[in-house]
């Protein structure tokens, strides 16, 4: 495989600063939290809390900039200390800013830095003040470690790191039972995932013994590695097939793709910030930032491709048929997550890693702005979630009526909104790829299209029902609904512009753009010509991205008509599609066939054999064993003290003698 372009080291000691200001953000949060018991004052934690995001912000910017200023195929390098060295094996703690991560800071410290801004305002009346800002600050650091990181291993830090941090704040509030049963799930179901991805590394150094990105991207460049991984086997696939596929279960845990993404509709237990940190700015990516660093491996496999394809595609067909009859607002936008990142993932396996990465940015604004919106919903209507009792908002609240508008039409793929332009791009990279056969093309791009209007579906009935519809809302919470502050509402208008705008990114060649996007990217793929798809007519790409868009607005404009003027025909609908709409409103019993099949037989092994034979019969029988044999040994000598004077005489006596007999028996 040929190198794209001429690779370039350049040393920025300033690169640090983009992770570390966060950092220093959880340190003075956390003193405040535990040693001050939360008495710092509001207003400091929320300077804190936000300008060491913001600062991180403004170093990413600055890399930015600085790449830009460089050749091509130039990226910025920082080594802080040795880390892990081992004989001939070395992993520094190394920064790089490259092309890809760049992206992916701007968009953690851009987006998260507005999250943290509203949540000034959301959490302003919560108890656990400090140490809220404290994990948030904690959980931005952990993202940038795992974007930034310069090897495998450092990235699995950042990579665990999220996975802790979501822990910690999807059981934010641990006091209900519920909200700490969510946080703990979300851990346990990534920690298999992660299992997947612990083999995968491990695969990968024993093959290559390499760790350092840049590193592997160069020993796979070699035509002689690069055959040894797709010739040589490992049970019955290619290594590199091998690697691949590992590296991919741990994505499908910390992304939620199926078959492990039952925790992320949990996650709603969290604060409604919390809910946009996790699926726009931070953890849920990492799972396709991952497969976009690791992409001069997945170049080698399209066998790996494939299936990253095929479950991506799958899971954005399977959660938005879910999305279609949830009632919690939340739960919605929770799996049009899912849904979404399914997209990308899909983008990624037929090879289209920049139209993959773009969608996961235009994704981050209007999905941060979506739940966003949902939570000044919830925050004016005193902590409702439930859309049947909401309707007629959009007067009440305006400013949060009219960014979600925003939101909602860009997710749903209207022309010309940033949604629109990213999500026809994977449409039409599905459907012209030359990665995969024709046959396999076309299935995605019809799923991928069938997914799409689901979307524009849910996401109408969303909006009507919170907004566009009579009031439903009991009369005390009607009576004090309320917009939201400046510090909510600041960021939604920064989120809906970008929503509306951030198509402009990656403007495509077929409608008069230059695809910045996609240009800006194309260092970071060796051995992949993304231009290099089947040969179709433009004519063809516009009937295609006509057709995309004719289905979105139909989508809409049906439902929109339904909920204003026909709650009779949904109900009848609903009657008619019942098994349908109980299976998707009851999330198709997935949780509870995981439970009966995997957590209920391993309670039970775990009670039979694990604790009453291990624990109970080998381990509490070998220490009861011990004491037993120590007791019955202190009764035969406590027998003979018998504090008589003689008697110890004759057992001294009777020592002597037996000295004497053994000294000259052995004579």
């Amino acid at each position: 495989m040929e190198q794209a372009v001429h690779i370039a080291a350049v040393t920025r000691d300033y690169l640090v600063w983009i992770p570390l200001l966060p950092l220093l953000g959880f340190l003075f949060n956390g003193i405040g939290w535990i040693l001050l018991r939360e008495k710092l004052p509001r207003t400091v934690v929320n300077w804190i809390a936000c300008l060491t995001v913001a600062g991180g912000f403004l170093f990413s910017v600055r890399g930015f900039f600085d790449l830009m200023s460089l050749p091509v195929g130039s990226y910025l390098h920082q080594e802080i200390f040795d880390w892990v060295v081992v004989g001939d094996i070395s992993a520094p703690f190394g920064l790089v800013l490259d092309r890809l991560s760049a992206v992916m800071c701007l968009v953690v410290t851009g987006v998260g830095g507005l999250i943290h801004l509203y949540s000034t305002g959301y959490m302003g009346h919560d108890h656990a003040f400090a140490r809220y800002f404290a994990y948030l600050n904690l959980f931005t650091f952990a993202m940038l470690i795992l974007v930034m990181a310069a090897n495998i291993l450092l990235m699995f830090v950042g990579w665990e790191g999220v996975g802790l941090c979501s822990y910690l704040l999807i059981g934010f509030w641990y006091e209900d039972e519920q909200k700490a049963i969510a946080g703990q799930k979300a851990f346990i179901v990534n920690r298999i995932g992660d299992f997947g991805f612990l083999i995968g590394i491990f695969t990968l150094f024993l093959f290559t013994g390499q760790l350092d990105f840049y590193g592997m991207r160069a020993w796979m460049a070699d035509p002689l590695n690069a055959e040894f991984l797709t010739k040589g086997t490992l049970l019955g696939v290619s290594i590199a097939t091998f690697i691949g596929i590992a590296l991919f279960v741990g994505a499908t845990g910390k992304s939620a793709q199926i078959p492990l993404y039952v925790w992320l509709p949990d996650a709603m237990a969290g604060p409604t910030p919390v809910s946009a940190l996790i699926h726009a700015a931070t953890m849920v990516t990492a799972g396709v930032y991952m497969i976009g660093r690791m992409s001069f491996l997945y170049v080698l496999t399209p066998e790996a491709l494939a299936i990253v394809a095929g479950i991506g595609i799958a899971t954005a067909i399977f959660s938005a048929t879910i999305g279609l009859t949830q009632n919690d607002i939340k739960k919605v936008l929770a799996y049009s997550t899912v849904s979404q990142l399914g997209y990308m993932f899909a983008a990624m396996g037929v090879g289209a890693f920049a139209a993959g990465i773009f969608h996961l940015t235009t994704h981050a604004f209007f999905k941060a702005l979506l739940f966003l919106g949902a939570g000044s919903v919830i925050h004016g209507l005193s902590g409702e979630q439930d859309m049947r009792k909401m309707g007629g908002l959009s007067s009440k609240m305006p400013i949060t009526f009219m960014t979600m508008l925003a939101a909602w039409l860009a997710i749903a793929g209207i022309f010309p909104f940033a949604g629109f332009v990213s999500k026809d791009e994977i449409l039409w990279k599905a459907f012209s790829n030359s990665v995969h056969a024709t046959t396999f093309n076309t299935a995605v791009y019809v799923v991928g299209l069938v997914a799409a209007g689901l979307t524009a579906i849910y996401m109408t009935r969303l909006m009507m029902m919170t907004f566009m519809t009579k009031s439903r809302m009991e009369h005390d919470v009607e009576h004090h609904v309320h917009e939201s502050p400046w510090t909510m509402a600041l960021p939604l208008v920064l989120l809906a512009v970008l929503s509306v705008l951030g198509g402009l990114l990656n403007w495509p060649k077929a409608l008069g753009g230059s695809a910045l996007f996609e240009h800006w990217l194309e260092p970071m793929w060796p051995g992949l010509h993304e231009a290099g798809a089947h040969a179709f007519s433009h004519a063809l790409e516009y009937g295609l991205m006509a057709l995309s868009v004719g289905i979105a607005a139909t989508a809409i404009v049906v439902v929109f008509f339904l909920y204003r003027s026909h709650t009779d025909k949904i109900k009848a609908l609903a009657e008619n599609m019942h098994l349908f709409y109980e299976a998707s409103l009851n999330k198709y019993w997935v949780d509870e066939i995981y439970k009966a099949l995997i957590i209920e037989p391993l309670k039970r092994l775990s009670d039979k054999v694990l604790f009453r034979f291990v624990d109970v019969g080998i381990v509490d029988g070998a220490v009861n064993g011990v004491g037993s044999v120590t007791k019955l040994w202190a009764e035969l000598w406590k027998r003979m003290q018998s504090g008589q004077v003689q008697t110890y005489a004759l057992y001294m006596v009777f020592g002597v003698l037996l000295v004497l007999c053994v000294h000259f028996g052995l004579r």
